[in-house]
């Protein structure tokens, strides 16, 4: 099953990058989910970064890659929850804890296509690097929550009166 792309932004910096991932953290609701796909160094972690000040996280200095520990936890306006699923080759979702945490958090999961269709409704966001420092940046809706955030998303990135 193919998904329309939901939309492009082209990024000039990791400041760039960490200020559309702040649009998404005051887009989203508690139970989103967004999978983040990109090679390493594409700028996933500063996308992440960006998301949680935008749910309430008080500093992007807070949020470290979950390399190693798999999961990290920010308190926000409501959890957010930062996977990282990079060094797994099947993940578990349920040791995890993703299937009791992600209906009460916003739900960030770098390397999000080694999961495949196990995260259930998502907006995937993938980071191709362009340049040195500039990204091309695409979300796909995989269901009606994912489009939902989408939406939201796109309104909060419009221009005044556009």
């Amino acid at each position: 099953m193919t998904h329309d792309v939901e939309f492009r932004h082209t990024s000039g910096s990791e400041s760039e990058t960490r200020r559309l991932g702040e649009a998404f953290g005051r887009a989203a609701q508690p139970g989103d989910v967004v999978g983040l796909i990109g090679d390493l160094g594409a700028g996933k972690t500063q996308f992440v970064k960006g998301a949680a000040v935008g749910a309430g996280v008080e500093s992007s200095a807070l949020v470290t890659s979950p390399t190693f520990v798999l999961m990290n936890s920010y308190e926000g306006r409501f959890p957010v929850r930062h996977y990282d699923l990079y060094r797994l080759d099947k993940p578990d979702l349920e040791a995890l804890g993703y299937l009791d945490l992600a209906p009460t958090s916003l739900t960030l999961v770098e390397w999000s296509d080694k999961a495949g269709d196990l995260l259930g409704d998502r907006l995937d966001v993938r980071i191709d690097a362009t340049g040195a420092t500039s990204r091309e940046i695409s979300a796909v809706a995989t269901g009606p929550r994912g489009k939902a955030l989408a939406d939201r998303i796109r309104t909060a990135l419009s221009p005044p009166g556009g």
